[in-house]
């Protein structure tokens, strides 16, 4: 088993926001990119959850960016599966620089779902009898409740754009990144760099729905996102940030 898998990246202009870093959009997608890969090669990847009717979900993303990556730089990107509980598995991330320097940790929640009945599933039932685990973490931090909060800025009204609907019919999670991060508004982001980005997801936002509604409350250097379509909450996220 292939417990540990890594890819190397470029990061291209097209991807970097208007001072030349990469965007948080981009960064969820490299995440998503690696780990949708290692499962490929672990045979718990999207084929294998085609046939048996079943799919990966991803609760959490808890992510430390110790230095943002910029136009050029040149990424090694690793990841691990870490832990496994009844229900819940635990997949690890680093981004290394070319000079071997850590750039960025990482850690994530997932759960597998019967598509058809919309439950979870006992992760015994369904990993490999020779799956394994890495004990080393990249980031050792607990999937707690976020705290609640209350809005402090004037709520975000978001449209769902056709693109923003990936191939599992629903709203892709790296758009949840891009809405908390834009809702801050364009002198804070003008004036601060991302520094952690830690995203609970509650309810998926399926291709039907027209708009969501970002309720952010922004104390000194932390702000708070709340992403929901009427009534239902959909994604909690957290946003440190670091003046520039």
């Amino acid at each position: 088993m292939i417990n540990k898998y890594t890819e190397n990246k470029i990061v291209k202009t097209y991807q970097c926001d208007r001072h030349g870093f990469i965007r948080p959009i981009i960064l969820m997608n490299y995440l998503q990119d690696v780990a949708d890969s290692h499962a490929e090669l672990l045979g718990v990847g999207r084929k294998f959850c085609i046939k048996k009717s079943i799919a990966w979900v991803v609760t959490h993303y808890l992510i430390d960016i110790i230095k943002l990556p910029s136009e050029s730089d040149k990424l090694i990107i690793s990841t691990w599966p870490v832990d496994n509980g009844p229900l819940k598995a635990i997949r690890d991330f680093e981004i290394h620089g070319s000079d071997g320097q850590l750039m960025i940790r990482a850690t994530s929640q997932w759960i597998l779902i019967d598509t058809v009945a919309r439950r979870p599933l006992r992760l015994t039932d369904c990993l490999p009898a020779d799956w394994s685990c890495n004990t080393n973490r990249a980031l050792d931090l607990p999937f707690d409740k976020f705290p609640d909060f209350i809005s402090t800025e004037k709520d975000t009204l978001f449209s769902i754009c056709y693109d923003d609907v990936d191939i599992n019919q629903h709203v892709n999670n790296a758009i949840y990144a891009k809405w908390a991060t834009e809702s801050v508004g364009v002198k804070f982001r003008d004036t601060h760099s991302l520094r952690k980005l830690f995203i609970n997801f509650k309810k998926e936002i399926p291709h039907n729905i027209n708009n969501v509604i970002i309720e952010t409350a922004i104390n000194d250097l932390t702000s708070r996102h709340r992403i929901k379509t009427d009534d239902i909450e959909n994604a909690n996220i957290i946003c440190e940030w670091g003046l520039n």
